[in-house]
């Protein structure tokens, strides 16, 4: 899917079917051109939290970021191009430690969502 509609309806979509997803708001959205679109979705959680969620897409290529933050715990799932050593580049995951690590991302919303949030509900020991 390569189209701004349709790839917001995606992470829409996604969010809409997963319990752990209490409610969301689109903050940002820009469309440069068909090929080129970016936006930023924030997700209220039921365990209190937040899941900011960016997506930037140029041509075939998308940026993404994951980012759930709740008090004192912040993890980050993304692909920017910065840790060449992880065996799963661009692809990473940050920890709330710190520690950079190995993600099962792949860049497409309509698989990488679903993931993050079943990692979210195990984390939290909330029923996905």
């Amino acid at each position: 899917m390569t189209d701004f509609t349709g790839l917001i309806n995606t992470v829409v979509t996604n969010l809409q079917r997963n319990s752990l997803c209490h409610s969301y708001h689109i903050q940002e959205t820009a469309v440069f051109s068909p090929e080129q679109f970016a936006f930023k979705i924030i997700a209220e959680l039921a365990t209190g939290g937040t899941l900011q969620i960016r997506i930037y897409r140029n041509r075939m290529h998308t940026d993404y970021s994951y980012h759930f933050m709740q008090m004192d715990t912040s993890m980050r799932w993304d692909n920017k191009e910065h840790f060449p050593s992880i065996a799963t580049f661009p692809h990473h995951f940050h920890g709330n430690s710190g520690l950079v690590e190995a993600s099962p991302l792949t860049g497409d919303p309509d698989h990488d969502l679903p993931i993050v949030l079943n990692l979210l509900s195990d984390s939290f020991s909330f029923p996905s």
